[in-house]
């Protein structure tokens, strides 16, 4: 446990930017997760309005920095490749 007042409010800022860091993550996995589900269900309206949410929040964790934007990339290109060969 730090003694140092400035080592102490580091540790509180530090704890609210993992709460939110992890929000952000955890619903950029948790959107993609829908939206294979419905691709794997067949249901194209859905899984069109779910590929949508996935790319913002892809985006949004790689414009906060916590994906790379290579992997955004890579993310959103495979989500694309599985709605189009849905047909």
């Amino acid at each position: 446990m730090p003694n140092i007042k400035s080592a102490k409010k580091r540790m509180r800022s530090n704890a609210k930017k993992a709460t939110v860091n992890a929000v952000i993550t955890t619903s950029m996995r948790t959107a993609i997760k829908k939206f294979e589900k419905e691709v794997k269900a067949g249901n194209k309206e859905t899984a069109s309005n779910n590929l949508n949410i996935a790319i913002q929040r892809v985006d949004k964790a790689m414009s906060s920095g916590k994906i790379h934007k290579n992997k955004a990339a890579r993310l959103k290109s495979r989500m694309t490749k599985m709605m189009n060969t849905m047909e």
